[in-house]
C-alpha cells in the first residue's frame, strides 16, 4: 500500500490529508442525511429489540447479533420527537465511535458519495435551533442536499455519562497554572465548551479555539512569520470531522510547512481506531486520542508542552 493512503471498509483507496470524507446517504422520515463512512461497523437487516425500562425515549432497547449487546437508537424518533411505526424493511447502521457500538434504525441506505469538506457547510443559527443543532453541516451530494448528522452530539443528549466528564479532571487534584497558549479546532459548539472548561479545570489559563480546521489554518498562517510565533501557539488538539477543513488535513498541513512543523499536533476524536491511528501517524500526528478520553489529554498535553519548552526551536 502507497505511504499516505488507507483503504476504507469498502476497499476503496483513500489518500491521507486530502480533506474529503465518504459520506453514507440514508433516509429517515423520507429525508436524507449522512454519516461518515468511518463511523459504519455493518449494515445490517432491523431486528427484534427489547426494550429497556426507564430508558430514554429514543432508545429502542438492546439487540444481540452474534453474543454481543448492541443498543438501539431510533432515528426517526429522535429526530421528529415522535412515535413513528417500525416497518420490516427497516435497517440497522451498526455504528463505532468513542469507543462504543450504537446501532440506529434508518428506513433505507441510498448509497456512497465522496466529497470536499470544503462542500459541507455549516447550517446557520436559525437553522441550527438556536446556538447547535443535530447537523454537522450540509452537503451537496450529487443532485441532493444531504444532512450529516453529528451522531456525537445525539449519543451526549441521550447518555450524557458517555462523553466528556469533568470528573476526570478533578481526579487529577490541585495542578499548577499552564499559560503555554494552545490552539483548538473543534466544531462542535458542545464538545468544544466541553474540553475548554476542562482544560481550564486542568490549569491551562491560554486557549484559543476555532470552529475547523480551516480557520485554525487561517490563524496559524497569519502569525507564522511573526518572530513571537511561540509565544502565541505551543500546541495544537485538532478533531477530525470538522466542515471546510478536516483534522486530518490541517495536521498535514502544520507538518508540511517549514515554520509550524515543530508544533505538537493532538488529534482528539471519536474515530480513532487502529486505521485512523495509522492514518494520523503517517501525516505528522504527534499523539491520537479517543474522546472522551479528557483525563488522558490532560497527561499528554503535560508531556508535549514540557518536551516543546525545552527543544523551544529559535525562530
Amino acid at each position: 500500500m502507497e505511504r499516505g493512503k488507507n483503504k476504507n471498509k469498502e476497499g476503496i483507496l483513500l489518500e491521507s490529508g486530502t480533506n474529503e470524507i465518504e459520506v453514507m446517504k440514508f433516509r429517515v422520515l423520507g429525508e436524507y442525511y449522512g454519516i461518515n463512512v468511518a463511523k459504519v461497523q455493518e449494515i445490517i437487516m432491523s431486528d427484534k429489540v427489547k426494550p429497556m425500562p426507564h430508558a430514554h425515549p429514543a432508545v429502542e432497547g438492546i439487540f444481540k447479533p452474534r453474543d454481543t449487546l448492541i443498543t438501539v437508537i431510533n432515528l426517526a424518533y429522535y429526530l421528529s420527537g415522535s412515535s413513528v411505526e417500525n416497518q420490516p424493511r427497516d435497517l440497522f447502521i451498526v455504528t463505532n465511535f468513542n469507543k462504543m457500538t450504537i446501532a440506529f434504525r434508518v428506513q433505507s441506505i441510498e448509497g456512497i458519495s465522496r466529497i470536499s469538506w470544503k462542500d459541507i457547510q455549516k447550517p446557520d443559527k436559525t437553522i441550527a435551533n438556536g446556538e447547535e443543532g443535530v447537523a454537522t453541516g450540509i452537503a451537496q451530494c450529487e443532485n441532493r442536499l444531504v444532512t450529516i448528522l453529528d451522531f456525537e452530539k445525539i449519543v451526549a443528549e441521550i447518555a450524557p455519562e458517555t462523553t466528556i466528564q469533568i470528573s476526570e479532571i478533578e481526579d487529577l487534584g490541585d495542578r499548577p497554572l499552564c499559560e503555554c497558549p494552545i490552539v483548538i479546532a473543534e466544531d462542535s459548539i458542545l464538545l468544544r465548551k466541553m474540553i475548554d472548561d476542562s482544560l481550564e479545570r486542568a490549569g491551562f489559563t491560554d486557549i484559543k479555539n476555532f470552529n475547523d480546521g480551516q480557520e485554525a489554518w487561517d490563524y496559524l498562517s497569519s502569525i507564522k512569520n511573526d518572530p513571537d510565533l511561540y509565544d502565541k501557539v505551543n500546541l495544537v488538539i485538532t478533531d477530525i470531522e470538522m466542515p471546510e477543513m478536516d483534522g486530518h488535513r490541517l495536521t498535514k498541513l502544520i507538518k508540511s510547512d517549514d515554520k509550524l512543523k515543530k508544533l505538537p499536533v493532538v488529534i482528539f476524536s471519536s474515530l480513532i481506531d487502529e486505521q485512523m491511528r495509522k492514518k494520523g501517524k503517517e501525516l505528522g500526528a504527534n499523539e491520537q486520542l479517543a474522546k472522551p478520553e479528557i483525563g488522558h489529554l490532560v497527561m499528554i498535553l503535560d508531556e508535549l508542552l514540557k518536551k516543546f519548552q525545552a527543544d523551544k526551536p529559535n525562530m
